[in-house]
């Protein structure tokens, strides 16, 4: 799209805008006595060349120029001059070469060393914050690059997938491809990788609507991993908001790395697929004010970040630092930068990581009516996107699953919990004639948690149902482990969550007896039969479709290898595992009852009195008071279709560790029924003859089924 308009009175849009004969740059530095464009250019002997250009000009704190003899694929960075008074939050040094916030390519990767430290330390990386170090940081920094912001798109439109449509597959670029026979070497791992016809038949094979991928912007390693020698291998530590990460490329130059990312839009769209993005605004690579000094800090920290009175991180992300979206240049920064994925990038929408940290105002608190919320949901732009929320931060009353505004969507930590509790915590329970939760919660779980999202017309499609993300155990490891197995990210196991809700079955880790192997894999597909059967809008973590293991590591963010990586050799059993998962997608797609937008009422919807979703009890009478027992172990689920058009579906779920009698409940709409699925068998068997209702059968212990009304 063509730049907006400049005005006279104004300061130009920040970054680098080409014009005739050169380039105009645009940086903030609000509280800087000087700042240099640095041009780099390679000498004929090989070397590197450093040129610093003074911006002459100066308006509301942003400082700009043009400069001629400028051009596409040129390297450049930023030097700041200024106070150096750490206690006024003012840490200026030219000797830093600094990222413009603004760029489209980032070449290079951080090197470290303790030059790229403001600040003196020595050679444990530790120092003191009020001496102002005078090393040179660039040969240890990346470089900023002009790149071509044209693409030939072709006829490449939104898929624009309705989310009552939606099965959302979250997915790391590397960790999908790594390994894959079916992609070329020189692709697995990559942009290409991901969009290459193996793995796009993978997705649509499964139902996939949208991908959403952890995140892609420039990232780079913290210190701490780097010196255990590790790296960030999620991407959680983003160094540039505008700059796809390079090494995710099979290109090796920047502009072919651009190109590679929108290509895989391009590709991915072309098969009906959307692409979301996982993104990190709520904190930096900088870490806190003691780390490297990579761009915003060196910038201006008065403006980027939340201090406190003494000029100390306010850290609501247990990353070091928050960045300030109560500042107009910050939030317009996240702003810019979300419009630039989407009208140049083509992506379809967004997960906010801690998104709560975006919404806390001046006093601390969350607030869905903040000014940057309400920005986002205004735009012209990004409010015609799928936008959704993780709800919580590690700051204090960090939890608001359920308090965010429409149009958001959120990720429904509560429907993951009461799923892993009722089919895997309560079930060994029941094995140890313990006490259980009961199903009441679950049922909420089912219909939607109108408890949580029934407010401003937001509707079942505001709840992302999940049982696992890249941030914990996979379903497989959920069956095989009752502790996490954290030893290789070198934190002592002291890292990840100690709230699993898992439960080995017997045996922690690996075992060859068939008997718990049975009851793992049946657990498995209890959790993907409700995850992808309750209405809500599913996200499928990637890999759990045919039983991926993580060798019992609930946070391998460290682990880039064959812990994190799918693998595509897979057994029998993950085969059928994954014939299931498919089968499963299928039955929700075929059924819109399973996934219509609005909240179940309980309203009639026949003369005899039947409502649009009734639950009945292990008798096939309705649950009526027996919610509240804590023995309550079964539930059945059945959502009359008929009066809107649509087949009627019962689901009935055993959570006890024994078999059942189930009574099949009679409805107007339901007077016998088909077996559509029954997480007792290895694979989907074909439809059975019907059975009618008021019909007892007997229901293997801990397992589920689906059956449909055939009257």
């Amino acid at each position: 799209m063509p730049p907006p308009p400049t005005s006279p009175d104004l300061p130009p849009e920040p970054g680098v805008r080409l014009i005739d004969g050169g380039a105009e740059f645009c940086v903030y530095a609000g509280h800087a006595t000087g700042v240099d464009i640095c041009l780099f250019d390679t000498a004929a002997d090989g070397t590197e060349l450093e040129r610093r250009v003074p911006l002459r000009h100066r308006a509301h704190g942003f400082w700009f120029d043009t400069i001629a003899g400028v051009g596409l694929g040129q390297r450049y960075a930023v030097r700041v001059d200024g106070a150096w008074d750490p206690d006024a939050a003012l840490l200026h040094n030219p000797a830093k070469l600094l990222l413009d916030p603004y760029a489209r390519a980032i070449e290079g990767e951080v090197h470290l060393d303790g030059a790229l430290y403001a600040h003196h330390v020595g050679a444990d990386l530790r120092g003191d914050i009020a001496v102002r170090d005078d090393r040179d940081s660039a040969p240890h920094m990346p470089r900023c690059v002009i790149v071509d912001t044209e693409f030939d798109w072709g006829a490449d439109d939104f898929p624009r997938r309705s989310l009552t449509q939606s099965l959302i597959y979250e997915v790391h670029v590397k960790s999908a491809t790594r390994l894959h026979p079916g992609v070329p070497h020189e692709l697995r791992g990559t942009y290409a990788g991901l969009a290459h016809p193996a793995f796009v038949d993978h997705l649509l094979g499964l139902g996939v609507t949208a991908v959403e991928l952890l995140p892609v912007h420039t990232f780079t390693h913290e210190p701490d991993l780097v010196l255990r020698g590790l790296g960030n291998h999620w991407g959680y530590n983003t160094m540039g908001f505008f700059a796809p990460h390079a090494a995710y490329a099979a290109a090796t130059d920047p502009q072919g790395v651009l190109d590679e990312f929108k290509g895989m839009v391009r590709d991915l769209h072309a098969a009906g697929i959307e692409v979301l993005l996982d993104v990190v605004y709520n904190h930096t690579a900088e870490n806190s004010r003691d780390m490297m000094t990579l761009s915003w800090r060196g910038l201006d920290e008065r403006a980027y970040y939340r201090l406190d009175g003494r000029g100390q991180d306010i850290d609501v992300t247990g990353c070091g630092n928050t960045l300030d979206l109560t500042h107009p240049v910050v939030a317009r920064m996240v702003l810019d930068s979300l419009r630039y994925w989407v009208q140049e990038c083509h992506v379809d929408g967004f997960r906010f990581d801690l998104a709560v940290a975006l919404g806390r105002g001046k006093d601390d608190a969350y607030d869905r009516d903040h000014p940057f919320l309400i920005a986002l949901r205004t735009d012209p732009v990004l409010s015609r996107t799928k936008l959704i929320a993780e709800p919580w931060d590690v700051g204090i009353h960090g939890w608001r699953t359920g308090r965010f505004p429409p149009p958001f969507s959120e990720w429904n930590d509560r429907f993951r919990d009461t799923v892993r509790t009722f089919w895997l915590t309560d079930v060994r329970a029941s094995v140890h004639g313990g006490a259980r939760h009961g199903t009441q919660e679950l049922a909420t779980r089912l219909a939607g948690s109108q408890d949580l999202f029934d407010s401003h017309g937001r509707g079942t499609i505001a709840s992302i149902n999940f049982v696992t993300a890249h941030d914990g155990f996979t379903i497989a490891d959920l069956t095989a482990y009752d502790v996490k197995h954290n030893g290789a990210n070198g934190h002592g196991g002291t890292d990840g969550s100690n709230d699993n809700r898992s439960w080995n079955h017997g045996v922690e880790g690996r075992t060859d007896d068939p008997t718990i192997l049975a009851a793992r894999r049946r657990s498995m597909r209890n959790l993907l039969g409700t995850l992808l059967l309750s209405t809500g809008v599913p996200m499928l973590n990637a890999g759990d479709e045919f039983g991926r293991s993580q060798r019992g590591n609930n946070n391998p963010y460290s682990q880039d290898n064959e812990i994190s990586w799918m693998s595509w050799e897979h057994e029998p059993w993950q085969a059928d595992l994954l014939e299931t998962t498919r089968h499963l997608v299928r039955l929700r797609r075929e059924h819109p009852v399973l996934r219509q937008r609005s909240f179940f009422s309980g309203r009639q919807v026949h003369e005899d009195g039947s409502t649009d979703l009734a639950w009945f009890g292990t008798d096939g009478e309705p649950m009526g008071d027996r919610w509240g027992a804590s023995s309550s172990e079964v539930v059945q689920a059945l959502y009359d279709g008929a009066w809107l058009g649509q087949r009627t579906v019962l689901l009935s779920l055993n959570g006890s560790a024994h078999d059942v009698e189930v009574t099949l409940p009679t409805a107007p709409s339901a007077t016998a029924y088909e077996l559509l699925w029954d997480s007792d068998d290895d694979v989907p068997a074909p439809a059975g003859g019907p059975v009618e209702a008021g019909t007892s059968v007997w229901m293997a212990p801990s397992s589920m089924r689906v059956w449909r009304a055939t009257a």
